[in-house]
């Protein structure tokens, strides 16, 4: 541990020193090499995205939004998101296995046991969270994305009701036509390959990625597969335009769950005992598809209509009984735009119907059969004022109208059937921007945001409708700083941020395989989150071009009222956050054709419990990639690379399940083992 913590402090001040150097006396005219095109996210160009629906530059938005391009996303062996969003301030991804993932934005989400719902996902501009708000980002195969944009904490409903933000998904957008092959095999018969290519006219463009992993995994009961298939059209006229995006996906993953400190321990390969005695799994079918229609009403007038739908089909058997769920759900969503030359107008509403099914049985015998129809209506509206050229102002609101209705399909055990209206929730916000110089841009937000119960949270032990669970809500107070020095060898962002959250959503397990939910009082989360990206030296010879992005995540999340059983949490932590997050990730082209990369990361302590009573302690990561490339003669270019992941071989938990209970004799099952030292090679074709 002490060798960890100083590895790390040696990472921070390297990242902190490289800021200070002197790049002024570095050529800030030179070119670099033909075969290697420049770092957006270093030398920093006008970049547009899409946040709170309005397309912008980033220097000027008025909030925190972080963007993921490319090379972003080829940053490891690209099997698994959370190496990726972790290197997001503020973001933390555990990933247990595959197909068990959690994610968490200033602390939101940190209490739910298997899954992400306190968050927003959308692949472009689709939404792909269920109308609980389950989402799973991290399902899409990254090398069909071309960008990530992701907004921290309570963004009103501009993008829904997440209270931990968004996470934004974009395909590829290319001018060129070119066909994509690659292929990575590593550890653990660890595959992935995929298949993209774009064609472009005049008129349209058309882009496609078919992909494909399978691992047989780490531990015991791990096997995984998935294969999945996404296609962007484009039409494009004088008037009007038309974009369709389809996502078809299709996993099969065992479930080694989760272990106790003594398997953990001694044999973390292991699965849990019950998983494993009757080969658990999960298998996932899904479809998402939209189309989006935009039509130029006039110079100042736009209108985006998008029609979109869903379908999966999910099945996962267990030691207690087996689940199967169906999901089928179609919504649209209008967006009325003015634009005038102080001031930017959009109206829009959104509107979702979804009906989901499930059922549970054990040895072919039914247990329980449900149907729930959910409706959410939303009006929202933005006003965006520019009254110089160096200060904006964004002011948004939405009015969200949610309902749900259950049907009991197996009345055997009594009609359980029920609705639940939610009272009118009203999500305002301001935003600033003032951009002190070319150089320096301040901004500040208040927003409000909300996370609906999940099904199993709206329903009582026995089954019953839960006529007082009400959805959490939450205010957020950030302030910060975007800094771009030096010839733009130099970007930085620094944000403090308080959020104060009510009704707190708590999933509180009853047995291993019953749960049910309770608003339970109020939490605080307070922190800092920096990012700094620079090129430390650039030379057209050796020792050639060093870039460094160190992030860092400072918080403190507490219950500030907080009963439980009997038991008052006040002033306690919040669980299954670590307080302290650091990366560091350095690339190196010491040669045009060699480029090598190192990712450290630090976790620091996080409590598992919310009596604060067990700690897990901090661990610290380093992994390297090496690539080159060759140019074919008539084919293309041919890029070679291969990685090691935890090369210290470090004994850690990438995932915990807060508040386990032991059941019978056993231990309480918090941990999910990290993988150990393993390594990966692939190769990319482009032509």
């Amino acid at each position: 541990m002490l060798d960890s913590l100083i590895l790390i402090k040696i990472s921070i001040n390297l990242a902190l020193l490289s800021c200070l150097l002197d790049t002024r006396a570095q050529s800030t005219d030179q070119k670099l090499p033909v075969n290697q095109k420049p770092d957006s996210t270093i030398i920093l160009e006008p970049v547009t995205i899409e946040g709170y629906q309005l397309s912008t530059r980033l220097q000027t938005f008025p909030g925190n939004l972080s963007v993921l391009d490319a090379d972003d996303l080829t940053l490891s062996d690209g099997t698994n998101m959370a190496t990726t969003l972790n290197t997001i301030p503020g973001l933390g991804m555990q990933s247990g296995t595959y197909a068990t993932n959690r994610i968490v934005i200033r602390g939101m989400g940190s209490r739910t046991p298997y899954n992400t719902n306190r968050i927003r996902s959308y692949l472009n501009n689709i939404p792909i969270t269920a109308s609980d708000g389950i989402s799973a980002p991290e399902e899409i195969d990254q090398q069909s994305l071309g960008r990530i944009e992701v907004l921290r904490g309570p963004s009103s409903a501009l993008y829904g009701s997440g209270l931990g933000g968004s996470i934004n998904l974009f395909t590829p957008e290319k001018q060129q036509n070119e066909g994509v092959f690659s292929l990575n095999y590593g550890s653990f018969n660890t595959l992935r390959t995929n298949l993209s290519g774009t064609m472009n006219t005049a008129n349209a463009s058309l882009w496609g990625s078919l992909s494909h992993m399978q691992s047989d995994g780490y531990r015991a009961n791990n096997e995984f597969k998935r294969t999945s298939f996404i296609t962007t059209a484009n039409w494009k006229q004088p008037k009007w335009s038309l974009k369709s995006t389809l996502l078809l996906s299709n996993s099969d993953g065992e479930i080694p769950s989760s272990l106790g400190k003594t398997l953990f321990e001694n044999n973390p390969k292991a699965a849990a005992a019950n998983w494993e005695a009757i080969e658990g799994y999960k298998k996932n079918k899904k479809a998402i598809a939209g189309v989006t229609l935009t039509n130029i009403l006039s110079s100042q007038l736009t209108n985006q209509f998008t029609l979109h739908g869903k379908w999966s089909d999910n099945y996962e058997k267990r030691p207690f009984n087996n689940l199967s769920e169906k999901t089928l759900s179609a919504g649209i969503r209008n967006k009325l735009s003015y634009y005038r030359t102080l001031t930017d107008w959009v109206l829009g509403i959104d509107w979702i119907a979804e009906q989901y099914k499930w059922k549970l049985d054990k040895d072919e015998f039914l247990l329980n059969e449900n149907r729930e129809n959910r409706y959410q209506f939303s009006v929202f509206a933005i006003m965006n004022y520019r009254p110089t050229s160096r200060l904006s102002f964004s002011v948004a609101g939405t009015l969200n109208h949610i309902s749900y209705n259950l049907t009991d399909l197996y009345a055997t055990n009594g009609d359980q059937s029920g609705k639940r209206e939610f009272p009118l929730i009203v999500s305002p916000r301001l935003g600033l921007n003032y951009a002190v110089s070319d150089q320096i841009a301040l901004y500040s937000s208040v927003g409000h945001g909300f996370s609906m119960p999940s099904p199993e949270e709206t329903l009582l032990p026995a089954g019953d409708v839960n006529p007082d669970i009400k959805p959490e809500q939450g205010m957020q107070y950030e302030t910060g700083a975007r800094f771009n020095l030096f010839a733009k060898a130099v970007e930085a962002e620094v944000t403090l941020y308080w959020i104060e959250l009510n009704d707190l959503l708590v999933t509180k397990r009853i047995t291993e395989d019953i749960f049910t939910g309770m608003n339970a009082g109020k939490t605080r989360h307070q922190g800092l989150e920096l990012l700094l990206r620079n090129r430390i030296f650039d030379y057209s010879s050796f020792p050639g071009t060093l870039k460094s992005t160190f992030s860092y995540t400072f918080s403190e999340n507490r219950f500030v009222d907080f009963t439980d059983d009997g038991n008052s949490f006040n002033g306690n932590e919040l669980p299954g956050i670590p307080d302290q997050f650091a990366q560091i990730q350095l690339s190196w082209n010491p040669f045009n054709k060699l480029k090598v990369m190192a990712h450290l990361q630090y976790t620091g302590n996080q409590y598992i419990n919310d009596a604060n009573t067990l700690k897990y302690e901090a661990y610290f990561l380093v992994s390297i990639k090496a690539a080159t490339q060759f140019q074919i003669r008539k084919v293309g270019i041919l890029n070679v690379y291969a990685g090691v992941n935890n090369l210290t071989n470090t004994q850690y938990a990438s995932m915990l399940l807060i508040n386990a209970l032991g059941f019978g004799n056993s231990e309480p099952r918090y941990y999910y083992p990290g993988l150990p030292r393993h390594f990966y090679a692939g190769v990319e074709m482009r032509f």
